[in-house]
């Protein structure tokens, strides 16, 4: 049994197999076929640089929010985030509001409530699992956040249809 995660990393994985049984012309045919640029290797990053990502190079900016990616469990207060990053809390407002329109607070919650959506919807974690691993004190504040975020429940997100 093989498996994979990531939009294109099943035809990334495929491309590998038939280059690994059958050579690289033929996974480059295949590639080909399927309007696919180039074969990744299995150590390539998935997702894209963060700058890409955000549309920003500012590279304190960058450093804060790598810094909450890598929190959302356990989220940080703001002030040790600027103090990590070797910044006031005002100059991160600043840039939070110049660079993404928004302050820093409310882009780490639509961090963690994006990290929880993705969790409700791709594995059977309870919703108070869902709710620790994305730095909630309690269920009944996390469905408040995410229903203020996404017009529904948690338990809504789970519902079929």
């Amino acid at each position: 049994r093989v498996t994979c995660s990531g939009g294109t990393a099943s035809l990334d994985m495929m491309l590998n197999l038939i280059a690994q049984a059958h050579g690289s012309n033929l996974a480059a045919e295949v590639s080909d076929q399927f309007i696919h640029d180039r074969i990744r290797e299995p150590t390539d990053r998935q997702r894209m640089e963060l700058r890409s990502r955000l549309g920003v190079s500012h590279p304190k900016l960058l450093a804060v929010v790598k810094t909450m990616e890598d929190n959302l469990e356990e989220p940080l207060a703001q002030t040790d985030i600027a103090r990590m990053t070797n910044l006031s809390t005002r100059q991160l407002e600043r840039l939070f509001r110049k660079y993404l329109n928004t302050t820093p607070t409310r882009y780490y919650l639509n961090l963690r409530l994006a990290r929880a959506r993705h969790l409700l919807r791709q594995t059977s974690m309870s919703i108070l699992s869902v709710a620790l691993a994305c730095g909630f004190v309690s269920a009944s504040h996390f469905s408040k956040c995410y229903r203020e975020c996404y017009g529904r429940t948690p338990r809504a997100e789970r519902a079929p249809g």
